[in-house]
């Protein structure tokens, strides 16, 4: 037989109630006694019944993550794993579990999205992604839904997110190859309708401006934040009668696929190709050469927005207040950008 709250209330000589207020922390209970009852719900192995306290309670105690395609897909860019794991790790300290909702297309994403909601299983939302025109958004914030959105959005600047400067991430990381004396630099991007990849294009466009740089529609290849988008992406720019000294790629991840394209092709890095990229993931380092990239605070940003979130959903919504968090980036310097062209005899 299981335990129940009154075994609990018994064996410590207080009320069911206290118990009871014990679980939800309750201010007027004392440390002591507060210890003194978690102490025998350990030594007799009661676990409150979640779902009999969010009837009570109106909450559930979880958050869920919005995926911005199937899983299995998204789950190959280590990107989104570390900013997983931020949220998790938050959501663990304050007390949260984290579920998490995808779909094969947009449509199945608002059904995912919808169940959730109106069957009252998660007490907010986290956005792992900022589209332009997302109905995703649009279906929380008709609904009045606690979100937060990892990235900017568009059409509604003042709702709650935690962000990159991708435009000066992006700026950055351009004039960084200009500084080395690269004329001729190329950009591989990704989806067109991801704001992240509208606003680190903005950024590379910026710099070449400002320096007077040629901005050539050749040399710019949009594509996923795959793998094979950054290997097809070579074989189009490699190919060209007047190629790129100079290239900013959009993720670490579809830099992977950039190297193995210019491996097979021939090319050197970064004697025939400097390459910085985005994200800083681990693997960064480990690769051959070592990548050059702009750490975003990946981790960071899943921490922070998970944090952001439950903050929100514990505060009365009159005294909620929309709020863009910016995550500092640094460039970080490796092999695969550390060569000039002016040198290249």
């Amino acid at each position: 037989m299981s335990v129940t709250i009154k075994d609990v209330a018994k064996k410590a000589g207080v009320s069911p109630s206290t118990v009871s207020r014990v679980l939800s922390n309750h201010p007027r209970i004392s440390a002591a006694t507060s210890r003194k009852v978690r102490e025998i719900m350990e030594e007799m192995g009661y676990h409150p019944n979640m779902m009999a306290k969010s009837l009570v309670s109106k909450t559930t105690k979880s958050i869920c993550v919005i995926l911005p395609k199937p899983a299995e897909e998204l789950f190959l860019n280590l990107f989104f794993m570390e900013l997983i794991r931020g949220i998790v790790a938050q959501a663990a300290r304050s007390g949260y579990d984290v579920l998490i909702s995808s779909g094969a297309n947009e449509a199945e994403e608002v059904e995912a999205v919808a169940r959730l909601v109106n069957g009252r299983r998660v007490d907010g939302a986290v956005l792992l992604y900022s589209r332009k025109d997302d109905p995703v958004v649009e279906f929380l914030q008709e609904r009045e839904f606690p979100f937060v959105l990892v990235g900017r959005s568009e059409r509604h600047p003042d709702i709650l997110s935690v962000d990159t400067d991708n435009v000066q991430a992006a700026y950055d990381a351009a004039r960084h190859l200009i500084s080395l004396g690269h004329e001729r630099i190329g950009f591989v991007g990704g989806p067109p309708n991801m704001v992240v990849s509208i606003d680190r294009m903005n950024g590379y466009r910026k710099a070449l401006e400002e320096a007077n740089l040629p901005l050539r529609q050749d040399w710019i290849v949009e594509g996923e934040f795959l793998q094979d988008s950054g290997y097809q992406a070579m074989s189009l720019l490699m190919n060209l009668p007047e190629r790129p000294s100079g290239m900013l790629v959009v993720d670490d991840f579809v830099t992977f696929g950039v190297i193995r394209g210019l491996n097979e092709l021939g090319y050197r890095i970064p004697q025939d190709l400097s390459i910085v990229s985005f994200n800083n993931l681990a693997v960064a380092e480990l690769s051959s050469p070592p990548i050059s990239s702009v750490d975003i605070g990946s981790y960071q940003l899943g921490y922070t927005a998970s944090q952001t979130l439950i903050h929100t959903v514990e505060t009365p919504r009159g005294e909620r207040m929309p709020v863009r968090h910016i995550i500092a980036h640094r460039l970080i310097v490796r092999e695969s950008s550390l060569f000039s062209p002016i040198n290249n005899i």
